[in-house]
């Protein structure tokens, strides 16, 4: 068992920055993470994901070149550090751990948090 818990949303205006956080917790080693967002009305989307060793990262088209993830395993901890943000970015932003490389899939992630809402105004 997995268990997640994210933080650092928030309301940030258009090009602005925010870092989300992902607490970890019980049998975390060897898992992949993903974040994952939902915006009101669409389904959960994939954002960004890091395999175990931070070897294999892969990003959405969307979001590259302007979210990072990045992660800490001996503190048990997910990173996603979003700038230049956009108002399309608003979602509840989710994290999840995978038992795969670093899947972009959603059904590939077992594990998953609440979610914290980012908010993007223009």
């Amino acid at each position: 068992q997995v268990q997640l818990a994210e933080s650092g949303g928030g309301l940030v205006q258009a090009g602005g920055s925010l870092r989300l956080s992902c607490a970890a917790s019980g049998a975390f080693s060897g898992y992949a993470m993903g974040w994952f967002r939902q915006a009101p009305g669409q389904e959960r989307e994939f954002v960004a994901t890091i395999s175990w060793s931070g070897g294999d990262i892969d990003y959405a088209d969307s979001v590259k070149g302007r979210f990072t993830i990045s992660r800490d395993n001996a503190k048990s901890m997910l990173y996603l550090q979003m700038d230049r943000l956009r108002p399309e970015d608003t979602a509840v932003y989710y994290c999840a751990a995978s038992a795969k490389l670093a899947p972009i899939q959603r059904d590939s992630y077992r594990y998953w948090g609440q979610g914290t809402q980012v908010t993007v105004s223009s």
